[in-house]
């Protein structure tokens, strides 16, 4: 899953990385409302942490961007304000939740994976996808009963699939999901086609819903 943290607290930000990282999140950071707002434009994240007070702007125009534009990033608004006001104005302008500061990581995340859960998995903690099923929580993958061995990244690959079934994903839309960084750092997708290549054979048989549309990309059927 990638996230965008709009935060200008370095410290702060960098804190939430770390941790988000080792709950197997690809983070990607803006430290003013400028580079959010770029970023934002170039880029679809699955949640956004979203400072109202930033430098050069406000975090709830951000906001109303993203709402006008029909982008379906899940929003929690971090804040140091604490008021009922701020609360309910962030949440009727489109916030998916709000989090006053200081906040503990732990349910940091544990908002990020409701979020997540709720706008793009159905709201379950157990995905069931054919023969395949996916416990969020256990970050396993077991196929027609049986538990596989399944790396972080294709882990990430198959659940990014997944969100997106029945559509053809690029090779270049799998490598910025993936990577947090735009496709034109790339020289080539081999690493790609490799992490393809192995998720298919770990999945068996069932590795057979996950198409190979030529010159185009990936699509597992819907």
């Amino acid at each position: 899953m990638k996230i965008l943290i709009v935060e200008d607290e370095r410290a702060l930000s960098e804190s939430i990385v770390a941790y988000m990282k080792q709950e197997n999140y690809v983070c990607d950071t803006a430290f003013d409302y400028q580079e959010a707002k770029e970023k934002l434009a170039l880029f679809d994240y699955d949640c956004v942490l979203l400072d109202i007070m930033l430098p050069n702007g406000n975090g709830i125009d951000l906001l109303e961007m993203l709402k006008k534009e029909n982008k379906m990033d899940g929003i929690i608004i971090v804040s140091a304000k604490n008021s009922l006001e701020d609360r309910i104005f962030s949440l009727n302008v489109g916030a998916d939740d709000y989090l006053s500061k200081p906040f503990h990581l732990a349910e940091l995340s544990a908002r990020v994976q409701s979020i997540i859960r709720r706008r793009q998995l159905g709201g379950s903690n157990v995905i069931h996808y054919k023969t395949i099923t996916i416990d969020m929580l256990a970050k396993s993958v077991t196929v027609k009963g049986d538990l596989i061995e399944i790396t972080r990244t294709e882990l990430e690959l198959l659940l990014f699939l997944l969100m997106n079934k029945g559509k053809v994903v690029s090779k270049s839309t799998i490598a910025e999901h993936l990577s947090g960084q735009s496709a034109m750092y790339f020289d080539n997708f081999d690493v790609i086609y490799t992490h393809i290549k192995n998720l298919k054979k770990k999945l068996g048989s069932s590795g057979e819903y996950l198409k190979t549309i030529y010159a185009t990309g990936y699509k597992l059927e819907a």
